[in-house]
């Protein structure tokens, strides 16, 4: 098991680990180093367990502050979450009626005899232009 020095508030502290956790213990102390700097800018030397104590309850709140953040975005996600279900749960919407209009069979009919009435007609019209 390793011993590795830590420095939180100006003092060091020798500490064991799990093989391989270092980094994580170095991390852990970096922060409570960061709330004991504040206290000892703020209130001056302190005794090492009063330090400790008070930098790990800064700590504490930090997180609950956040665990709670958490908590909240967590039931945002469900509140969204159950609600995109409802969306996808609801019956899909009737399908909207589109008409087109058709030609009605008798209307081709008249079409094309209108259609012959001006052909022949063109045509008288030629025959008189051309005597």
């Amino acid at each position: 098991m390793p011993e590795v020095e830590i420095r939180i508030g100006g003092r060091a502290f020798e500490v064991s680990c799990q093989e391989g956790e270092e980094h994580f213990l170095f991390g852990a102390a970096k922060m409570l180093d960061v709330e004991a700097s504040v206290l000892t800018e703020q209130i001056g030397r302190l005794p090492e367990a009063r330090m400790l104590l008070m930098s790990g309850l800064m700590l504490a709140d930090k997180t609950a502050g956040l665990e709670d953040r958490v908590r909240e975005a967590d039931e945002q996600i469900a509140a969204l979450e159950a609600e995109v279900q409802r969306l996808r749960d609801r019956p899909a919407p009737a399908p909207e009626r589109i008409e087109v209009p058709v030609i009605p069979p008798q209307m081709s009919e008249t079409l094309a005899e209108l259609a012959a009435r001006a052909e022949a007609m063109a045509q008288r019209a030629e025959e008189k232009a051309a005597s």
